[in-house]
């Protein structure tokens, strides 16, 4: 049930003295109490460290100093901070959490509402969810969620084995898992854009769309996650959660209504119309590649292989471009490219709509061809939509040009436009899940991923390192399109000030 009250809570953060907590969680729950969205909360922070609670606390603070860029209200903030220095593995320390978590439930009035947080390794996602249910943590009278981070798995061997482990502890209504772009402005409006207005929905299916193009590309190569890394690659870290899911909200049927359980079971059949890759069909439809060192925004970077804790003879992959095909009824023949990379040339994440070209061209006179039409949605770093239409050219005996209808989302509204783990939290708390990835979606993107992963590693990758840093990707890439008549809309050229 959702909660449209504020909503109260006691958090516990594993794994409460790493980045993603420093740099994510506290800044969000911060501005959530900024906001006056959660008043009646308490947070505890559980990890291996020796921390007292004023150390713990100065450490929050610095974090939301340093993160968030204010300070009002800060102390009064941290004060709902509390820490338990923790051994995941020790009945022991689980009562002694126990202890702290009804005291502060007491305290601070939560009506024994307990979220648990895994910002931690998968590893210790089935001990942690077993020890809480065992030493009692969740026997209260409120609601109890668990929230995890990807990855979730390794594939689907284990994330089926990591979804039996927490299972045992908590219902599928009450497991959360984070795919943080869920939480993006944009991507959230995917469903809005094509299911709240009348000229888009009617034309989107195969009938009128060429193609459509998800890029996801990045200028930081692995930095200090070589070893993460070194076991993930491109295709784990990014398209079997971020890319599919951005491919499944744009391809859904339209709920019968916009509830947790519709909303999922489209995406469901979505990803279950996915056609799957046989082994000899993988380099037909995917292409990988690797960062070579280069030049990027004046500097030179180093390859992936001299990149700390990665092997100097690495196969993994640091790109990913494919060729989706869905299987249905609305899609049958529309290809949905994706392509995502590290050491790209921009940082950028856009979707990119082109629709087909009109039956008859009547200004062939004066122009061979029109410009297609295009919408964009632009989900980061900047936030907006452009419609790119032809209209005449000013001044000309009926020529047409290219003209963009944009929407931008970075003034004054950007302002109050809530981070994605700010938004996330807050849903979890509500006991929305509608943002956060069900078993069955995760399964299979998992079951979709791992024919492609099973055949990369079973061959060896010779032309590896196949694109420079600060490039667009390897050729192969644009071949992938260009064997197909169509071909990457250029990242650059698409921002929201720029020319088509």
């Amino acid at each position: 049930m959702i909660e449209d009250n504020k909503p109260t809570a006691l958090i516990m953060i594993f794994g409460a003295t790493g980045d993603l907590a420093k740099r994510k969680l506290f800044p969000s729950i911060y501005r959530l109490f900024q906001k006056e969205q959660i008043n009646k909360f308490a947070v505890v922070g559980v990890a291996r460290r020796p921390l007292s609670n004023d150390e713990f606390q100065a450490n929050v603070k610095d974090s939301i100093l340093t993160f968030a860029g204010e300070n009002e209200k800060v102390d009064e903030f941290a004060s709902h901070f509390y820490y338990h220095s923790h051994d995941v593995s020790s009945s022991e320390s689980y009562i002694q959490l126990k202890e702290i978590a009804d005291r502060l439930d007491s305290h601070y009035q939560l009506e024994g509402n307990r979220i648990f947080y895994l910002a931690m390794a998968p590893e210790f996602f089935g001990t942690i969810a077993e020890q809480v249910k065992e030493q009692g943590l969740t026997d209260t009278n409120g609601y109890k969620r668990l929230v995890i981070e990807k990855p979730f798995g390794h594939s689907f061997e284990s994330a089926l084995e990591l979804n039996e482990q927490i299972r045992t502890a908590f219902n599928e209504d009450e497991i959360y898992r984070i795919d943080h772009y869920l939480g993006k402005e944009m991507v959230q409006n995917i469903e809005v854009i094509r299911f709240a207005n009348a000229i888009f929905e009617p034309l989107w299916n195969s009938r009128y769309i060429s193609n459509i193009q998800v890029t996801s590309s990045e200028t930081l190569g692995v930095e200090e996650r070589g070893r993460y890394y070194e076991k993930s690659g491109a295709l784990r870290d990014m398209v079997q959660n971020h890319i599919l899911q951005m491919v499944a909200l744009l391809a859904m049927e339209p709920p019968i209504r916009l509830t947790t359980e519709e909303i999922r079971s489209e995406k469901v059949r979505a990803l279950r119309s996915l056609r799957p890759m046989k082994k000899d069909e993988v380099n037909q439809y995917f292409v990988r590649g690797q960062y070579a060192a280069g030049t990027l925004n004046g500097a030179q970077v180093p390859g992936y292989r001299e990149e700390p804790m990665v092997d100097p003879d690495s196969n993994t992959e640091t790109f990913v471009a494919g060729k989706l095909m869905i299987d249905n009824f609305r899609w049958a023949g529309v290809p949905f490219y994706i392509r995502t990379g590290k050491r790209m040339d921009i940082k950028s994440t856009k979707i990119v709509v082109q629709f087909k070209d009109i039956p008859m061209n009547l200004y062939y006179k004066t122009e061979e061809t029109l410009h297609p039409n295009l919408l964009v949605i632009h989900i980061q770093p900047d936030e907006g939509i452009t419609l790119l239409l032809n209209a005449k050219k000013t001044g000309t005996n009926m020529k047409s040009t290219p003209v963009q209808l944009s929407f931008s989302n970075k003034g004054t509204d950007r302002i109050n436009t809530p981070e994605a783990y700010e938004r996330l939290l807050y849903d979890s708390m509500r006991g929305d899940a509608t943002n956060f990835t069900h078993w069955d979606e995760v399964a299979l993107s998992w079951k979709f991923v791992d024919s492609i992963s099973n055949y990369w590693e079973s061959t060896k990758e010779t032309s590896f390192p196949n694109y420079e840093s600060g490039t667009t990707g390897p050729k192969s890439a644009d071949e992938l399109l260009e064997k197909d008549g169509h071909s990457w809309w250029p990242v650059e050229n698409l921002d929201l000030e720029g020319n088509c």
